[in-house]
């Protein structure tokens, strides 16, 4: 095995090891399971991937019925009794037009749809209503606090808020609408006095399901590594001491090496495909290995192929 094609078979094992590692802190995508994040929530994030009554997602500013073409200042909050960062993403159902303050982004492919471009809270946004009277407008807002573990975990907690502004001339508008805040969530869990006994069952609680996470997001990718490495030196010894691989005869290996890249093609799209609608880490694991196994399969029937005939192989 030559040295560039090691090289790059390990760093790509490393970039692809290294995704799941990771919360999306840029930003999420904007399909999950073939449905937008506004409406499908943050589920790769939290225990069980469900709403969480534990944060408190707030969004200020929002007129009770818009003018049209007018602009409003909008900021987006999490709130959480224990955690203070975390991420974003609204969308309006492309009737407006969002602009994005700091921390905040177009969300790729969305039409229109913001999100946080960095990890923080109290994103300042700018909403213009449409210029004519398309009727109510409806907005979808998730939010998500994060315990800054780096790994999408049951310490996180998401969830989603939906709410309506109206149509001119349909309710009466407030004097200042930068006034008006709509939230969701439970603000018991936020305010409400709890015994040192149940906060400390709570904290253990999340320090058991943050070390099953890690554990076996760690050893899984650890084990993964691993069983590349071991490829790549049994490719060595058997060019450094057994001579090479073995020749192919060529009747053999285009038949073979056509199968072997249909095979690894399928993958590569699986690959991407589970990438960008954030499959859980362990499937896009599984996926990836499979992926590398089919691009070293194609590496073996080129060199068998082009591997030089024995004897034995005359015979």
């Amino acid at each position: 095995m030559s040295r560039r094609f090691s090289v790059l078979l390990v760093a790509t094992l490393a970039l692809m090891l290294a995704a799941p590692a990771f919360g999306n802190s840029q930003g999420p995508p904007w399909l999950h399971n073939d449905r937008i994040i506004p409406e499908e929530g943050c589920s790769c994030h939290g225990a069980g991937g469900s709403p969480s009554n534990e944060v408190i997602l707030s969004i200020s500013g929002v007129p009770r019925v818009y003018e049209t073409g007018a602009t409003y200042n909008l900021t987006i909050s999490l709130a959480h009794a224990t955690y203070a960062v975390g991420g974003y993403m609204i969308w309006d159902y492309a009737d407006g037009n969002f602009t994005p303050g700091d921390g905040s982004k177009y969300v790729k492919d969305s039409g229109g749809a913001l999100s946080h471009d960095s990890v923080g809270n109290d994103w300042a946004i700018t909403w213009t209503a449409p210029e004519v009277d398309v009727g109510d407008v409806h907005f979808s807002l998730a939010g998500n606090i994060v315990d800054e573990s780096g790994a999408p975990d049951a310490g996180d907690h998401w969830t989603i808020l939906t709410f309506t502004v109206s149509a001119p001339g349909t309710a009466t508008a407030d004097v200042d609408a930068s006034l008006r805040t709509i939230s969701v969530g439970d603000y018991d869990s936020l305010f409400g006095q709890k015994s040192a006994e149940e906060i400390e069952a709570e904290r253990q609680a999340e320090v058991a399901s943050g070390y099953l996470e890690q554990g076996n997001l760690y050893f899984w990718t650890t084990l993964s590594i691993l069983i590349v490495a071991a490829v790549i030196q049994g490719e060595f010894y058997e060019r450094r001491f057994a001579g090479g691989p073995p020749h192919l005869d060529m009747s053999l290996a285009i038949p073979q090496g056509i199968r072997r890249g249909v095979l690894t093609l399928g993958l590569a799209i699986g690959f991407g495909w589970a990438i960008d609608t954030a499959l859980p880490w362990g499937y896009t694991l599984v996926i990836g290995m499979c992926l590398l196994w089919g691009i070293f399969g194609v590496y073996r029937t080129v060199v068998q192929a082009r591997a030089e005939k024995q004897d034995m192989d005359l015979v």
